[in-house]
């Protein structure tokens, strides 16, 4: 139980992949504008990345493994992260339209988010069983959303604050993901 828990608690606080890894930074400087939007993003990254490093290591274990095709693992990950983000797509569009045009194009770059495709690879490379890759997957995935939500957070708390007009908009979102990343990096070796 230890394991999981440190693997769980490391996915999210200590290799946090957006503020400590810096991956995934074109959905989250894109959506973190608004704090509603950026939960709803979490969430569809979350499941997208949950669903997709399941099917991945049942493929990757029972197809590519005994077939000996274990060097087609990155071709068949982006092909299943693809099809969850099109289903994903597909049900938003239809039981969440005002979501579905709040997150535009941000939600098919969801597809292309290299977190998405590192957690299975991931998975693979450290030899995960099922059951701790999706340990890592939900952790990762919660992670980017602890990430995405606090600074949807603090940007919102900043249309109300007198930034200097040369800082506003991107560059004090740089300069707050900044501060993020020092303040994760406090995390660092708690494990």
């Amino acid at each position: 139980m230890g394991e999981y828990f440190t693997l769980f608690i490391g996915a999210v606080l200590i290799n946090n992949f957006v503020l400590t890894k810096f991956l995934g930074l074109c959905i989250f400087f894109g959506i973190s504008k608004n704090l509603n939007a950026s939960i709803g993003m979490g969430m569809a990254v979350t499941s997208v990345m949950t669903m997709s490093s399941m099917l991945a290591w049942l493929v990757y274990h029972f197809v590519l493994e005994p077939f000996h095709l274990t060097f087609l693992s990155t071709i068949v990950f982006v092909v299943l992260v693809a099809s969850f983000v099109q289903l994903l797509e597909l049900i938003i569009k239809k039981q969440a339209p005002a979501l579905y045009n709040m997150w535009g194009i941000y939600l098919l770059l969801i597809a292309t988010n290299c977190i998405v495709l590192a957690v299975p690879l991931l998975n693979v490379e450290n030899n995960y069983s099922f059951l701790l890759s999706i340990v890592f997957a939900i952790g990762s995935g919660l992670g980017f959303a602890l990430a995405i939500i606090l600074m949807a957070s603090l940007r919102e708390k900043l249309a109300y604050a007198d930034v200097p007009k040369p800082l506003q908009g991107t560059g004090i979102a740089f300069i707050l993901a900044g501060m993020l990343s020092l303040a994760f990096l406090g995390f660092s070796g708690m494990l």
